[in-house]
Parts: C-alpha cells; sequence; structure tokens
C-alpha cells in the first residue's frame, strides 16, 4: 500500500496565477449545521463536518451522493449494486449486504427519514445541503452513527412563489428532467414540490445479449413539503418522499472489463414511500419543544447473474447461478427534546441544556430466491428506546465545555425458514465531553471525548459453528482535536481536526468459499475482533483569493489496523487477520477544485481528486489502486437562465470501487483470483436551468 505523496496537496497548485494570491477583501458565505441541536455555523460547531451545499453540487453537476463524497475527507463508498448504498467514515463502515441484516456504522438520512443502507435513494435533485459528520455521534445520532452521519437536507419552501425547470443530456444516452415550485399556498401555509428523472444506459456493454444497457439507471424522485405556521412561535413541518428506482445490475465482468457476458442480468431496484412531520415550538423565552415522526416503507430487490456468464462459455466447467434479494423495509421513529431557551439557561445563566428521548422500531423482511438453494426467508424487527441530554456550559467569554449522554436500550428479533430464532437485548451507553476556546476572534480550538456504539446482532449462516451464531455489540473510544479558523480578513476558512479511534469488540465481516455438489458457494458472517485502531489528519479549506478566483481542498490521512482475529473451523480451516489495513480505508484522500469567473455571467471550473489503494475486504488481501481523477465545468449563469457543459473523469480513468477476492471464471478453470466494478468512465453533457 502506498504512502501518500505530498505532491497531492498541491496538485492544483500550478493552476494559481501568483498574482491572485494577494487576497482581496472578500467573506465567505455562512453555511448552517442542521443536523446539530442548535443549527449552528459549520466554522462554529467543535466537530469535524463537511458541508457540500447547493452550489457545489451545481458545480459538480452530480446527480447522486457518491459523487460528490470526495469533498469530504477520510470518506469513501462500496458499490456493489448500480449505486454506492454503503459509506466508511474514518474507515469504519459496511461495504455490503447478502443474507444476514445489517447494523449501520454511518447513518443516512434525508430530510429527517431514516434511510441507513437504501442509499439508492440519495439523488441530489433539488437539495439545499449535504452534510457529513465525521467521528461518533453518540450523543445525537447514537447506534446509527458509530462512525458519523450524511444528513442531506432539501430545500424548503418558500413564502415568495418561485420555481425552475431543469434539464441535462450526455453521453451513453443519459438525460435528466426535473422541476421545483415553491410558495405560499395561504398566509399561514407553504409548500415547495419537486419531482425529478434520470436515465442513462450506464457504462457496461453485454456482448453475450448485444446490450449495452444491462446496467442501466433510471431514477424517479418526488418530493413535497409543507409549512404551517400554526402561530408566532409555532411551526409544523411535513416531508412527503418517493422514490422509484429501476436500475439494473450487471457491473462485473470475467475480464475486468466493462465488457460482461451474463445472460441474466440482476437488477437494483428501490420503491421507497416515506413521511416525516416535525414540529417547533417556541413555548417561551425559556424553553422549546422540537419533535420529529417520521414513517418509511421500502420494497428492494438487489439481484444478479452469479456466474457472470452464459451457458456454454466453458462446458465441463462452467456452472449457472442467479441469486435474488427481496427485501420489505418498515421504519417509524419518534423523537421529542426540550431546548433551553435564553431566560432558561441554568447554573447562574451560564449553561444552555438539551434533554430528549428517542424511539425506533424497524421491520425487515427477506425473501432470497437462488438457483442452487431452496428458498430462504427471515424476518427481523429491532426496537430501540434511548435518552440524551446535553449540556454546554460557558466557563468564560471565550471558554465553554460540553458534555452530553445517550443511553440506548436495543432489540433484535431474530427467525428464519431454517429454524434459527434469536433475541438481542443490550443497553449501550455513549456522548461525549468537548472543551471549545475562542483564542481570538478568529480562531476556535477544540478537543474531544466520544463514545460512540454499534449493537450487536445475529448470524444467520446455518454452516457457522455456534460460537459465531451472536456477534458483539462495538465500542469506540474517541479523542479528536481541532482548530477553525477565518483569515485573510475572513476570505479563507481553514478546518484541521486530528483523531485517533480505539475500537472494542470491531465488527468485522468475513466471507468464505465452499464446494457443494460441484457448484461454487459462498457465505458471509460477522464477528469481532478484540480491538482496531483508526487514526489521522483532515484538513480542508475554502479560500476567495480574488473575488472571481476560488479555491477549495479537502485532505485526509488515515492509518486503520485491524486487531488480531483468529478462528479455526472445520468447513474453511483457520482465519488470521493482525494489524492490516482496515477495508474500504485509503490512506489518503484528496480534492482540489479551482472557480474562476472570467465575466459576471461566464465561470470556468477545474477538478481533481486523488485516493490511495485500499483494500476491498477484510477477509482477502486484493486491493484496489490508487488513482487520480479530472474534472470541468463552464457555466453562463443569468438571473433567469443557465446554461452550462460539463466533463467528468476526462482522461478516462478505470478506478475501482469494489472488489471481490474469489475466482469465478471457468475457461480458466477457476484459477484468476479477483474481480472489481469500476466506478463512472469519462462522461460529458450540457445542462440547462430555467427559473421563474
Amino acid at each position: 500500500m502506498k504512502k501518500t505523496p505530498l505532491s497531492l496537496l498541491v496538485l492544483l497548485a500550478p493552476l494559481t496565477p501568483l498574482s491572485a494570491l494577494a487576497a482581496d477583501d472578500v467573506t465567505l458565505s455562512t453555511q448552517t449545521v442542521q443536523a446539530d441541536f442548535r443549527k449552528t455555523d459549520v466554522q462554529q460547531i467543535p466537530e469535524a463536518v463537511t458541508l457540500v451545499g447547493s452550489e457545489q453540487i451545481e458545480a459538480r453537476s452530480a446527480q447522486h451522493l457518491e459523487q460528490i463524497l470526495s469533498f469530504a475527507p477520510n470518506v469513501n463508498f462500496a458499490s456493489g449494486a448500480s449505486r454506492g448504498r454503503y459509506y466508511q467514515i474514518r474507515g469504519i463502515g459496511e461495504r455490503s449486504q447478502f443474507v444476514d441484516p445489517v447494523n449501520p456504522s454511518v447513518g443516512l438520512v434525508i430530510d429527517g427519514i431514516d434511510m441507513t443502507g437504501l442509499g439508492a435513494a440519495a439523488t441530489l435533485f433539488d437539495v439545499q445541503q449535504v452534510e457529513i459528520l465525521r467521528g461518533p455521534q453518540g450523543t445525537r445520532f447514537g447506534a446509527n452513527a458509530l462512525a458519523g452521519m450524511i444528513n442531506i437536507r432539501s430545500n424548503d419552501p418558500t413564502q415568495n412563489s418561485e420555481g425552475y425547470i431543469s434539464a441535462k443530456a450526455g453521453n451513453y444516452d443519459s438525460y435528466g428532467l426535473g422541476g421545483a415550485v415553491s410558495g405560499s399556498l395561504t398566509d399561514d401555509l407553504q409548500g415547495r414540490l419537486a419531482v425529478h428523472t434520470y436515465q442513462s444506459d450506464g457504462y457496461m456493454d453485454n456482448t453475450y445479449l448485444k446490450r449495452d444497457d444491462t446496467n442501466n439507471v433510471d431514477e424517479v424522485i418526488a418530493r413535497g413539503k409543507l409549512a404551517f405556521e400554526l402561530s408566532d412561535d409555532t411551526t409544523l413541518g411535513m416531508t412527503y418522499l418517493y422514490a422509484d428506482i429501476d436500475n439494473g445490475y450487471d457491473a462485473f465482468s470475467l475480464d475486468n472489463t466493462r465488457t460482461t457476458y451474463s445472460d441474466d442480468p440482476g437488477v437494483d431496484t428501490q420503491d421507497t414511500n416515506a413521511l416525516a412531520l416535525s414540529l417547533d415550538s417556541r413555548i417561551s423565552s425559556a424553553l422549546t419543544l422540537q419533535s420529529e415522526l417520521t414513517y418509511s416503507q421500502s420494497d428492494v430487490e438487489y439481484s444478479y447473474d452469479e456466474d457472470w456468464s452464459y451457458v456454454g462459455i466453458a462446458p465441463g466447467w462452467e456452472y449457472s447461478g442467479f441469486d435474488q434479494y427481496l427485501r420489505d423495509y418498515d421504519r417509524s421513529s419518534a423523537d421529542v427534546r426540550l431546548l433551553s431557551g435564553p431566560e432558561g439557561r441554568i447554573f447562574s445563566g451560564t449553561t444552555d441544556w438539551v434533554a430528549g428521548i428517542y424511539a425506533m422500531q424497524r421491520g425487515e423482511d427477506l425473501i432470497r430466491n437462488y438457483t442452487s438453494d431452496a428458498q430462504f426467508t427471515s424476518e427481523l424487527t429491532s426496537a430501540s428506546v434511548a435518552g440524551y441530554g446535553e449540556l454546554s456550559a460557558d466557563l468564560n467569554t471565550n471558554l465553554r465545555l460540553i458534555s452530553g449522554i445517550r443511553i440506548e436500550n436495543w432489540k433484535n428479533d431474530f427467525k428464519d425458514n431454517r429454524g434459527i430464532k434469536e433475541n438481542t437485548d443490550e443497553t449501550l451507553v455513549g456522548g461525549r465531553i468537548t472543551l471549545e476556546a475562542m483564542v481570538s476572534n478568529d480562531h476556535l480550538v477544540y478537543a474531544t471525548l466520544a463514545r460512540g456504539y454499534k449493537a450487536g446482532g445475529v448470524n444467520s449462516e446455518p454452516v457457522l459453528d455456534d460460537s459465531l451464531r451472536v456477534f458483539k455489540a462495538e465500542i469506540n473510544n474517541s479523542i479528536e482535536l481541532g482548530v477553525k479558523s477565518s483569515l485573510l480578513d475572513n476570505s479563507l476558512q481553514t478546518r484541521v481536526a486530528a483523531f485517533y479511534i480505539d475500537r472494542k469488540n470491531q465488527q468485522i465481516k468475513n466471507s468464505f468459499s465452499y464446494m457443494d455438489g460441484g457448484v461454487p458457494k459462498f457465505k458471509d458472517y460477522i464477528g469481532n475482533t478484540n480491538e482496531g485502531k483508526n487514526y489521522g489528519i483532515e484538513i480542508e479549506s475554502d479560500w476567495n483569493i480574488t473575488e472571481r478566483l476560488n479555491w477549495a481542498l479537502s485532505w485526509g490521512y488515515l492509518i486503520t489496523e485491524i486487531g488480531e482475529y483468529t478462528y479455526e473451523s472445520k468447513y474453511y480451516g483457520i482465519y488470521v487477520q493482525d494489524g492490516r489495513q482496515q477495508a474500504h480505508a485509503p490512506q489518503y484522500n484528496v480534492a482540489s477544485a479551482l472557480t474562476y469567473a472570467l465575466t459576471d455571467v461566464l465561470s470556468v471550473r477545474v477538478e481533481s481528486e486523488a485516493k490511495d489503494s485500499f483494500y476491498f475486504s477484510d477477509s482477502h488481501n486484493l486491493h484496489s489502486q490508487a488513482y487520480v481523477l479530472w474534472h470541468a465545468r463552464v457555466a453562463y449563469v443569468k438571473p433567469v437562465y443557465e446554461i452550462s457543459v460539463y466533463g467528468r473523469n476526462l482522461t478516462g480513468v478505470n478506478y475501482e470501487t469494489r472488489g471481490f477476492g474469489f475466482a469465478n471464471d471457468p475457461r480458466d478453470e477457476y484459477t484468476a483470483f479477483g474481480h472489481v466494478q469500476y466506478g463512472d468512465p469519462m462522461t460529458y453533457g450540457i445542462e440547462a436551468k430555467y427559473s421563474f
């Protein structure tokens, strides 16, 4: 695995004119983190947060969450589907789901609705901002956010009538069309409606079927939002989300190219209906009540041609298999909290406080249809009840102590048609202590001790030894030191964080293969190591060098280690892992962008992102290759309309986003080890937007 080249820090430096290094008196816009209890500016919140606003989303011509994650240091994603569903923050996070349920390490919330593990719905049309919180969120989000949280907030209704329509078209027969309208329905009621569709043939050619759309994208997202002003002090919000994802899945090639031979390609579909109700009421100058109720129902199919080939490709060696996973998800939650107002501060008016209760229930029903096995079904019900609180005490005018705690009871009730029935019941404790100091008006320094947790669970595979049937909860203890600065007359904002995470009972996903009647089968299970370690540093900056030139930079450096893990089984021998880098945890990632306004209406943006090699799994040593990608966009923007042309991955780099460490090619008698899925090739297109 390669070490970090320092040259990546200045990947775009040669493009910066030396004459521009003297900053003009320009000020960067304020960005508020909605996921915080009190909605704090990103430069003032004492934790590592990356906020990607709508302007940055449009500047990258991003359609989906996976296309903007490089803005955040030490964040990665795993494909293994049509979209990146699973995310890793600071090296921690899941990478896939097959038979068994998955407990999340990184939560995904869309407008307050839990969509963890359902990342196909994380499209970015009419989105106000994406917040990526790094590090354990033990007080605010609990078991959903051991490593961090991704919070997507769409645009809210407006009082004034407004709207827009947008369209885009590009290579691979890609096109998108959408529109949004917002305004007042009555004096006390505002509404917003946004609808968008995006389609593409995808980037794979199936030579056996003579098709170029077996890995296609076909997505429709609709969102309706209402804001009721019940009184001067009380607002009721309502959000409805509909997602119709009808994507194909034919992403792996026997040749590790973009050419497949599947005779029965799979799909990656998701139908979601979700609703969120929120109430924000200022009871008095001393007390505010906030509550949120959510419900979502999703039907998901994930299926694929397991042999990635056709009958007759290698007679005598081949096998034919199709794997289909049909899942129904039902999720509901209630979160109610009280927050102190200016007159409600305690301890002689020095301390703000938050107190809340949270309840959640999830249902996950699976039907698996697999060519070589009888139909498998399972049912999982998870329930959680938590109480949490936070104190924020001003020790003096420049020093503040923040302490938070969350106590959560998590229950799992699992059963399947093979006769396995297991229950787990755990009480988990998390929280943080943060000391923050304003060194001057321009520098915020903080130190945090945090504890995060992720619940244990049940493995369903019948071939497992009984000692692996249940796995334990994982506990992460972390230290984070950070400084946030505003420099050069507020034209330059920087954020630096260093962290160390001690993972106790690290949950580790293992895979093994075996032959059953001449058919290769693959099994997954989750176990626990004694410990793991993750530590590193993160740097972000946003610099308005002149009134026309902006330079944004994100850089992450990460060291990870798997704790000692040894297990001996009569099914697959001895498995040992000790001290190796954790999966999907590249040692460095860098993103840099220069935006230059040629005139008041015409701008050009050049971006680059780089990522180090990383292992695909904790159970084998197959790894990706390090890569550098280049993107560009030219935009012509008027008050009413805008037109832009864009290009992504302009040098056509084949970079890997997922990999499996087994042999699957019958033409070489199953001797070639390792198969990978590639990210997007060079894409380009034109976009237009008309506002009214």
